[in-house]
């Protein structure tokens, strides 16, 4: 998932047959106590007059152009130094962006993974909010083009991952990057492959950073406080869950909820939503990580919706997110 998941608007070929995703602006009872941001619930109104349609329905070719061409809530594009080049993948050479808010300089290095359900989303659509990370944040942002399903299911994303962090962490030097202080990040479906690295690469990450990620399929009654009206739905994540595991278990890598245990992986930062239905297994994943030793920082925006960090030019929340995204990505422990 993006930060603009399922707007099908502005020259997406779907934009005019409207399915209705009624918005709600109080929280279901047994979820949480807080009202739905205004600026939030007036975004869901209008997206769902521009005419929002399942995934399902529209299919996979349609779904990526429809979030290609969300870009306009993603708010301004700040100035930040970047190279476009070529990484190791699972498979062969990826490409990808470098963000550097310093040229000449030794930063930190953030290796970032962007949203899309591991179906949509690409490194371009993600530009904006890697450029205010990069450059909020202080550090030498990777941003990775890895591969995606239905063509790339799992485990294909996960070895892209881990080998374009690897390749990061080796040419840190040539980056302008600390190879000693690694954060693997990403937000959503992204941030499922930073934890994903971070259990593969443990003892060369410094920090996960997950910013609302799926960490586990959705049962058969799905996400009962959330199922439908604030953008994501239980249906959208059972689509991409489908074409993601392709048939394959959902082994740890593939969701780390599902992990007997997380002794012994890196620190961790998560960001969860309260109107998002991915938010009660983010919590819970951090406290399972919490259970085993793992030191988790968790913050909760209890009136926000999925995927407000490419909403930027929408909601005011965005900056506040990636003002502490940035806190983080700075902690040297």
């Amino acid at each position: 998932m993006t930060g603009a998941e399922a707007a099908g608007v502005d020259g997406s070929p779907d934009a005019s047959s409207a399915t209705d995703r009624p918005s709600t602006t109080a929280a279901p009872a047994g979820h949480t106590t807080a009202q739905l941001a205004p600026e939030a619930a007036d975004l869901l109104r209008r997206l769902t007059e521009l005419g929002l349609r399942p995934y399902a329905e529209v299919g996979v070719l349609a779904a990526r152009h429809a979030v290609e061409a969300s870009r306009w809530m993603q708010g301004e594009k700040v100035a930040v130094a970047t190279t476009d080049l070529l990484v190791d993948g699972g498979a062969g050479r990826l490409p990808a962006r470098v963000y550097h808010p310093e040229p000449g300089t030794t930063l930190p290095l953030t290796v970032w993974f962007h949203g899309g359900g591991w179906v949509t989303g690409s490194v371009a659509n993600a530009d904006r909010p890697c450029r205010a990370i990069a450059r909020e944040a202080h550090t030498t942002l990777v941003s990775v083009e890895y591969r995606r399903a239905p063509e790339t299911p799992f485990p294909g994303p996960v070895d892209d991952a881990e080998a374009a962090t690897r390749w990061a962490i080796e040419h840190a030097a040539e980056l302008g990057a600390d190879p000693h202080h690694v954060v693997v990040g990403g937000d959503s479906a992204g941030g499922t492959l930073a934890a994903a690295v971070a259990r593969r690469l443990r003892a060369a990450i410094t920090r996960q950073l997950l910013v609302y990620p799926p960490l586990a399929p959705p049962g058969p009654d799905g996400y009962p406080a959330y199922n439908e009206g604030h953008l994501l739905t239980h249906a959208d994540m059972a689509w991409f869950w489908e074409h993601y595991l392709s048939g394959h278990e959902p082994v740890p890598d593939a969701a780390p909820l599902l992990a007997e245990d997380g002794a012994g992986l890196p620190a961790a930062s998560i960001a969860v939503a309260g109107f998002d239905p991915l938010h009660d297994e983010g919590v819970a994943y951090a406290e399972l990580l919490r259970e085993n030793g793992v030191d988790v920082e968790l913050r909760d925006w209890p009136d926000m919706i999925h995927g407000f960090l490419g909403m930027g030019g929408e909601l005011p929340q965005t900056a506040d997110l990636i003002t502490w995204i940035a806190e983080n990505l700075r902690r040297t422990t």
